[in-house]
């Protein structure tokens, strides 16, 4: 099923608010901006509501927050046009920089897809908050309140236990049971000290996060390039390509590649050589 409508269509002079109220009544979301829309969680289930059953939701991601994560959910959606035979090419690596005007232009386009299967209107037996929980978006939120009451409860717990301890010891210091005093201390600094290494840890991470998502967008550009068809197949191209499509670490593709690259290469140059002593 072809969908490539033209940039003169009336499709992309729809204005953000009306998309924005498009998907906000449709998902039951709260959106105020289309660039909120470019972890392509939002584009997935509204394909899921316009052919009930066809896309994985539970693959899709609604916290994406990184690049990589949002790649990843715009596989399953591209997988989504592929099973449906939809002609549309997704530039991926736009939307992903949250642009505002790459993710309205695609977003008007969907809008006009979705009218032109459904006739604009609503399914009104879809459930988008209940097709969301099944990916355990809701179930994650429970599950975080739930251990966040668990803790105030331990917490409490282990404050009113020392409480104890600490009245017991206190009244038993006629008796010669004074270190009550000391162990509350220690207590409170192994925990101040627990949590300057949590702290640290979690900031280890965030440089971490940040650094891998910095390297994978220049694999990402690279492969990208590599994918031109200009370039596709170019024996650079595929040598490189054989390098990021390696799926086992152990195996290195390397070598083969580099001498894919320096074959390639001799034979040129050879031709080249041919070509000067023909002049």
């Amino acid at each position: 099923m072809a969908m490539n409508i033209g940039m003169m269509d009336s499709a992309y002079f729809v204005g953000r608010n009306e998309i924005l109220s498009w998907i906000n009544t449709r998902l039951h979301l709260n959106l105020s901006r289309v660039e909120e829309a470019a972890s392509g969680a939002a584009q997935c289930q509204m394909m899921d509501m316009t052919h009930p059953g066809v896309v994985p939701m539970h693959k899709v991601n609604f916290n994406a927050k990184t690049e990589y994560d949002m790649i990843q959910n715009y596989k399953v959606l591209q997988d989504v046009f592929s099973k449906l035979k939809i002609d549309k090419h997704v530039e991926v690596n736009r939307l992903v920089k949250g642009r505002p005007l790459d993710n309205l232009e695609f977003l008007q386009w969907l809008k006009r897809y979705c009218d032109s299967v459904t006739g604009g209107m609503m399914n009104e037996n879809y459930n988008p908050v209940e097709r969301r929980s099944k990916l355990g978006k809701e179930k994650s939120l429970k599950s975080y309140n739930k251990n966040c009451k668990s803790l105030q409860a331990n917490n409490s717990h282990n404050s009113d236990l020392w409480d104890g301890v600490g009245v017991d010891k206190l009244s038993g210091t006629k008796q010669g049971n004074a270190p009550a005093p000391a162990i509350a201390t220690n207590f409170m600094e192994e925990r101040e000290y627990l949590t300057k290494e949590i702290a640290e840890l979690k900031l280890s991470v965030d440089l971490l996060e940040k650094e891998r998502d910095f390297y994978f967008t220049k694999l990402r550009d690279i492969e990208i390039l590599c994918q031109t068809p200009e370039l596709e197949n170019l024996p650079m191209s595929v040598a490189i390509k054989k390098i990021l499509y390696a799926s086992d670490a152990k195996d290195s593709k390397f070598a083969e590649a580099q001498e894919d690259a320096r074959l390639s290469t001799d034979i040129e140059g050879g031709s080249d050589g041919e070509n000067i002593r023909d002049n």
